[in-house]
């Protein structure tokens, strides 16, 4: 990695307080009896009933959500054997995923012992703990006797990711790629580069879900695994195969399908000739693949072709199947996972991708097509289906081949999870996942500032945009260096100099000057403002079109920021007033306030516009908006004018939307609660918590924003202005470089929607 990225990776590892991960109680303990509940006398209590009843620990502990993530550093990333301790960061990283992806909470274990006897002792000795082990990064031979004697030895899913959650994401995609040509896996002809744990787990799982073990050939570095070849372990003898081919070229021909798990460039693009009409390509070595895709493509136009590589189309990502399997095994606490639940896992993940795309995900990727095909065979990894549809198939599978302690009923399991998905989500990944490789022309502002720097560093680095920076180029020479930031002005980005760029300012000075002069800017305030407020600079390259979208601001007061945007930048024609949106990304999911700075006390027709935008914006993050009209009152119970404002406001939504859920006026619990709101009226319009709160005044919605912000930590989104002609946003002076960041990738969606 390049040193930027490097630094960038310490830092976040290290602030603001070391690692990933922390622990934190799921019960109050706020006065004496809590604290005699939660320990002495109260804890005896659980404590005998699961002296009698073991199974009752999952009932009264976390045990049945909790996975212990463990290794011994033998085989960590591309890293190889680096030992326990220095293999934690990744353990951490493997923990969060889990939480993230399917809140099981997590427990990361590096046991420093390269003795496979004494490594499966201690993770053994671990049962009571944990309700599900995952093994990761161990080498091969060792990780498959460690995991089958685990397996023997425990009464818990013991999963070895490294080669099952691989062969599970390649089972679905070999099954897609398969039915796009009318062919089953009966039909395929396989060969390997690889013979690792991977690649022998994912030719057992295709073996086992109905491929022939006669149409399978593997290669590894030494070249073809043939019968006379000795030393072999049985999971890799029984492919060994009867033949005087000794090399990867020699097993091509008419073959099919090629697995890549091994190294960069083994597969040459010369080969593919040989390989049988459109051929199946999964080149998975990462970060490098076997062949890059585009040369594959020159070579073979008529090939699916799949990476581990999120740049391109059809990657294998582990993150596809293993929380959602935990999910499942945990929930039906299921004694192992079993060949088959990792087969049901495989189908609903291949189904899946067959199905048409779910609407938050085509709003999420800005319209690009997400039907299913040779670019599309496996789900992107933001699909919010992906936990309800793997964990219920796994869940299943358990129940139906006798390993599941617990009997579910499916259908209330699926419903329960697909709210858990909603809650869970992460906001911003689709957003950017949607304008990775997009490549809008972003104008930043101030782009002198560290923050907005460090900000279109990862703009770069994420492929979410082409920046184009207001900023005088000898003070970015001078900063870029200093900061650790390595760009290149000519090369990554385009620089628009106040100091050098006479030509380009001149005709943003004269295009100022006809917009301006009937705005109240002054014929002498023309050259100042354009040349000296990057602010009116980056609003008329975008008012110009020589960007698609614009960031401004950051650094000074945020109302006058605005007035400089509206003189530039015009209200879309169907908008009355221009509003702004804030987001926070709560533990309990996203929570959106509007208005937040713009509108000081808005008149019914106002709330109403700002609220059904509101709605339109949620729905680009890839959410259902559920809206509540806040107020003092509850449903009529008072008749302030403020009160009746929202009353009135409620009127007017319903009828500009009446398929929006959207109720009030309401107090701000009872938009939280469904509880409480169908104890004051039987007829709520939404299910669940609302995700767009929709305030009386500017005061209710800034002070609410900020209150819950500070009083929760939680990351901040926007202020997203609404309502504008183009796309522009306002940076407040506390935003953080990750802030701009997130509004990049925002305002770049914009753009690619307009386009």
């Amino acid at each position: 990695m390049d040193e930027n990225t490097r630094r960038a990776a310490l830092d976040y590892h290290r602030y603001p307080q070391p690692g990933k991960l922390r622990i934190e109680p799921t019960k109050r303990m706020v006065n004496q009896r809590d604290l005699a509940l939660a320990y002495s006398p109260g804890v005896a209590a659980p404590c005998v009933d699961i002296a009698e009843d073991p199974e009752k620990a999952m009932d009264y502990t976390a045990r049945g959500n909790l996975v212990a993530v463990i290794s011994n550093g033998t085989a960590v990333l591309g890293l190889g054997s680096i030992g326990a301790l220095a293999s934690k960061p990744v353990m951490e990283g493997k923990a969060v995923l889990f939480k993230k992806f399917a809140d099981i909470d997590v427990f990361d274990i590096e046991v420093d012992t390269t003795d496979p006897e004494k490594f499966i002792e201690a993770v053994a000795l671990l049962e009571p703990t944990f309700g599900g082990i995952n093994l990761e990064d161990i080498k091969a031979p060792e990780c498959f006797a460690i995991e089958a004697e685990l397996k023997k030895r425990m009464n818990i899913p013991v999963f070895h990711d490294d080669q099952h959650g691989t062969a599970i994401v390649v089972a679905a995609a070999v099954r897609n790629a398969l039915v796009l040509q009318g062919k089953t896996l009966a039909d395929a002809k396989l060969v390997t580069s690889g013979a690792g744990a991977a690649a022998l787990a994912c030719v057992d799982l295709l073996v086992s879900m109905g491929l022939p073990i006669e149409n399978v050939t593997l290669t590894d570095k030494d070249g073809v695994i043939h019968a006379e070849r000795e030393g072999m372990l049985p999971n890799m003898a029984r492919y060994a195969r009867t033949t005087n081919a000794r090399t990867l070229p020699d097993v091509l021909p008419g073959a099919n399908l090629f697995l890549g798990l091994s190294a960069p460039g083994v597969l040459k693009p010369e080969w593919l000739p040989l390989m049988a009409p459109n051929p199946l390509i999964f080149a998975l070595a990462n970060p490098e693949p076997e062949i890059r895709p585009e040369v594959a493509r020159e070579a073979r136009p008529d090939a699916i072709i799949a990476t581990g590589r999120s740049d391109y189309p059809n990657q294998v990502n582990n993150v596809l199947c293993f929380p959602y399997i935990f999910r499942g095994a945990l929930d039906a606490r299921a004694t192992e996972i079993n060949e088959a639940m990792k087969a049901a896992a495989a189908d609903a993940i291949a189904s899946l991708a067959r199905m048409p795309a779910h609407d938050s995900v085509a709003q999420a990727y800005g319209g690009r097509k997400l039907a299913f095909g040779p670019d599309y065979i496996i789900p992107t990894p933001f699909d919010p289906r992906l936990i309800a549809e793997i964990a219920t198939a796994v869940a299943r599978a358990a129940m139906d081949s006798g390993v599941a302690k617990r009997q579910l009923d499916l259908d209330a399991y699926k419903r329960q999870l697909t709210q858990q998905s909603t809650r869970s989500s992460q906001l911003m990944l689709p957003v950017f996942q949607a304008t990775r490789g997009v490549q809008r022309r972003i104008a930043y502002g101030e782009g002198e500032d560290d923050r907005v720097l460090r900000a279109i560093q990862d703009a770069l680095a994420e492929g979410i945009a082409r920046p184009v920076i207001v900023a005088r180029r000898r003070i970015l020479n001078e900063k870029l260096p200093s900061l650790g930031l390595r760009f290149d002005l000519d090369r990554d980005v385009e620089v628009v100099d106040p100091e050098t760029d006479h030509l380009l300012m001149g005709e943003l000075v004269e295009a100022y000057r006809a917009v301006a002069a009937r705005r109240g800017v002054s014929s002498a305030e023309v050259v100042r403002h354009v040349y000296r407020r990057p602010s009116v600079t980056a609003a008329m390259l975008l008012r110009t079109g020589r960007v698609d979208a614009a960031l401004v601001g950051g650094n000074s007061d945020y109302w006058g920021e605005v007035e400089h945007v509206l003189r530039v930048i015009d209200r879309a024609p169907e908008h009355s007033r221009v509003y702004a949106l804030s987001g926070l990304i709560l533990d309990a999911g996203a929570l959106f306030i509007t208005d937040t700075h713009m509108v000081p006390d808005p008149t019914p027709e106002q709330i109403a516009e700002m609220a059904v935008l509101g709605a339109t914006e949620l729905r680009h993050f890839g959410l259902t908006p559920r809206v509540a009209l806040l107020s003092h009152s509850n449903f009529g119970a008072s008749h302030s004018p403020s009160a009746r404002k929202m009353r009135e406001a409620f009127k007017l939504v319903k009828k500009a939307a009446p398929d929006l859920m959207v109720d009030g006026e309401m107090h701000a619990d009872a938009a939280l609660s469904q509880g409480l709101r169908e104890r004051l009226i039987p007829d709520s319009r939404f299910e669940g918590s609302a995700n767009l709160l929709v305030m009386p005044n500017l005061d209710a919605a800034n002070i609410t924003l900020t209150a819950l912000s500070a009083s929760s930590s939680s990351p901040t989104v926007g202020p997203m202005l609404m309502g504008l002609a183009q796309p522009i946003h306002v940076l407040t002076p506390g935003v953080t470089a990750r802030g701009i960041l997130n509004l990049t990738a925002i305002a770049a969606a914009e753009a690619e929607r307009e386009r």
